[in-house]
C-alpha cells in the first residue's frame, strides 16, 4: 500500500490487510486460550485486547508525528509493515496449540506442551477431557461426515454456544464503538470543537482510556468472571449512552442564532446560498440546509449570532482572519466538554466488558471439533456489523442529529443486557472441555451471581431439568 501508484493498487492491499486482520482477530484468541491454564486463561486472553489496544493508540501517537513528513500517507502505512514482520519471526518459535494437536492424533506432541503449561496431575485431567472430546467428535463423524450449519444448530452445545458467541459479537459493533473510536474527531466536532487539531489530539485521550480499560479488564475477568463484567459494562454504556444523547440535543438545541448583520460582514456572494430569513435561522439548521454551509461565529462569543456562509477555504480564511471560528460539522456549545466526559465514560465502562469479553467467550465456549468453524462465524458476525455501523453512522447523524444515534445505541444496549442476562453462561476458571458439558446438561440461567441448585449438588438434578430453559 505504501508503494501504491493508483487506487486500484491501494485498494488491493487494503483487501489483503482486511484477511490478515480477519483470520488474526479469530485466530489469536483462540490459540491463547487452547494454550493457557484456565485459572488465567481470561486475563491472558484480555492481554491481548490491551495490546491491540495498546497499538491503536500508538499508531495515533505515530500518525501525529508523520502528519507533516512528505509523502503522509505512505509513511503511516509502510511503517505498519515493520510490526507484522516481526510477528511473523516469531510466530514461527511458538508451539501449536495441545488441543488441536491432540484432535489431529498427535498425543505425544499434545503431552509435551500440556506439560509445560499444568502440573502433573492436571495433566492428566486434560488429557482425559480431550479423549473425551475426540471419541465424541468421532462418534458423531460416523453418523455424519461433513459440518454444515444445520447440523450445527442441531447439536444442543453447539446452538447455545453460537447464540451466546455471535450475539455477543454482535452486540458488541452495535452498542457504537467504532463509530467512536473511527469517528472520535468528528463527534468532538459534533460537539463543538471547531479546530481539526484538537479535535484530533482529543482522539488520543479516547485511545488512551480504551486501552486503560483493557488492563483493567486483565486484573477483573478471571476475578469477577465474564458474566458479571459484561453486565456491569452494559449498564454503564446505556448510562453513558443516555447521558451523550441528553448532551447533543441540548447541544443541538441551544445552538447560537443565525445574524443578518454578522452574515452581511462578509460579502454578499458568500452568504450561503440556503439562507434566505434570519427570523428562525440558527446554526444547526445552517448546517443541515446544505453541506455547502458553514457556521462562522461571532468574534466576541462564539455562542453568540454568527454568520451562515458558503462552506469552502476561501471563505473559511475569510473567517479566521477575523479571529472568528469556523464550524462545518457541530456548533459552538456551552456543552462540549460534557460530550468529552461522556464520550470518555462509554469507554472507560466499554472497555474492560464489551470490548475484551466477547472475545475471551468466544475463544471458550465451543466445543473443540467445531472451534474453528464457530469461531470464524463469530468473528465474521462481528466484522459484519462493525462495517454496517461504520457505514451508516454518519448517515444517520445527518438524517436524525447526533443525539437521536446515541439514543438509538442506548437502546440496542439495553437489549444486549438482557441477552446477556438470559443467554451467556458464565466460563470463569472452567476447562475447556468442562464449558461444553455446562451447555449439554442445563439451560441457561439468568442468576449470575449464585450457583444453582443441580450445580451445588453435583448435577443429580440434571436429568430433571433437562430441556428446560433451551434458548
Amino acid at each position: 500500500m505504501a508503494s501504491a501508484m493508483n487506487s486500484a493498487l491501494l485498494i488491493v492491499g487494503r483487501v489483503f490487510v482486511g484477511l490478515g486482520v480477519g483470520m488474526a482477530s479469530m485466530t489469536a484468541p483462540l490459540y491463547i486460550s487452547e494454550a493457557s491454564p484456565a485459572k488465567i486463561r481470561g486475563a491472558l486472553v484480555s492481554t491481548n485486547g490491551f495490546l491491540i489496544t495498546g497499538g491503536q493508540f500508538l499508531s495515533y501517537l505515530i500518525n501525529l508525528a508523520f502528519t507533516k513528513a512528505p509523502g503522509t500517507w505512505r509513511w503511516m502505512l509502510g511503517v505498519a509493515g515493520l510490526p507484522a514482520l516481526l510477528q511473523f519471526i516469531l510466530m514461527l518459535l511458538l508451539p501449536e496449540s495441545p488441543r488441536w494437536l491432540y484432535r489431529k492424533g498427535r498425543q505425544e506432541e499434545a503431552k509435551t506442551i500440556l506439560r509445560k503449561i499444568y502440573s502433573p496431575e492436571q495433566v492428566e485431567m486434560e488429557l482425559q477431557a480431550l479423549k473425551e472430546s475426540v471419541d465424541k467428535e468421532i462418534e458423531e463423524n460416523k453418523a455424519s461426515e461433513n459440518i454444515n450449519l444445520f447440523k450445527l444448530c442441531q447439536t444442543k452445545t453447539v446452538r447455545r454456544g453460537l447464540i451466546a458467541g455471535v450475539g455477543l459479537q454482535i452486540f458488541q459493533q452495535f452498542v457504537g464503538i467504532n463509530t467512536v473510536m473511527y469517528y472520535s474527531p468528528t463527534i468532538i466536532q459534533l460537539a463543538g470543537i471547531a479546530s481539526n487539531q484538537t479535535a484530533l489530539l482529543l482522539s488520543l485521550v479516547t485511545a488512551g482510556l480504551n486501552a486503560f480499560g483493557s488492563i483493567v479488564s486483565i486484573y477483573f475477568i478471571d476475578r469477577t468472571g465474564r458474566k458479571k463484567l459484561l453486565i456491569i459494562s452494559l449498564c454503564g454504556v446505556v448510562i453513558s449512552l443516555g447521558f451523550l444523547s441528553a448532551v447533543f440535543h441540548e447541544a443541538t438545541s441551544n445552538s447560537p442564532a443565525v445574524s443578518m448583520a454578522e452574515t452581511s460582514h462578509f460579502a454578499a456572494n458568500f452568504t450561503c446560498p440556503a439562507y434566505h430569513d434570519a427570523g428562525s435561522w440558527d446554526c444547526t439548521r445552517c448546517l443541515k440546509a446544505s453541506p455547502s454551509c458553514g457556521f462562522c461565529a461571532s468574534p466576541q462569543n462564539k455562542l453568540l449570532p454568527g454568520a451562515c456562509l458558503i462552506s469552502n477555504d476561501t471563505i473559511k480564511d475569510a473567517c479566521h482572519n477575523q479571529d472568528r471560528l469556523w464550524y462545518t460539522r457541530g456548533c459552538p456549545s456551552r456543552y462540549g466538554w460534557l460530550a468529552l466526559l461522556g464520550l470518555a465514560l462509554y469507554i472507560l465502562f466499554f472497555s474492560p466488558g464489551m470490548g475484551t469479553v466477547p472475545w475471551i467467550v468466544n475463544s471458550e465456549i465451543y466445543p473443540l471439533r467445531f472451534r474453528g468453524i464457530c469461531g470464524g462465524i463469530a468473528a465474521t458476525a462481528n466484522w459484519i456489523s462493525n462495517l454496517i455501523v461504520a457505514q451508516s453512522f454518519l448517515s444517520l447523524t445527518h438524517a436524525i442529529g447526533t443525539s437521536w444515534t446515541f439514543l438509538i445505541f442506548g437502546i440496542i444496549s439495553v437489549v444486549a443486557l438482557l441477552f446477556v442476562l438470559i443467554c451467556v453462561p458464565e466460563t470463569k476458571g472452567l476447562p475447556i472441555e468442562e464449558i461444553e458439558k455446562i451447555l449439554e446438561r442445563r439451560g441457561l440461567h439468568m442468576i449470575f451471581w449464585k450457583k444453582r441448585a443441580n450445580e451445588k449438588n453435583g448435577g443429580e438434578n440434571d436429568t430433571k431439568k433437562e430441556g428446560e430453559g433451551d434458548v
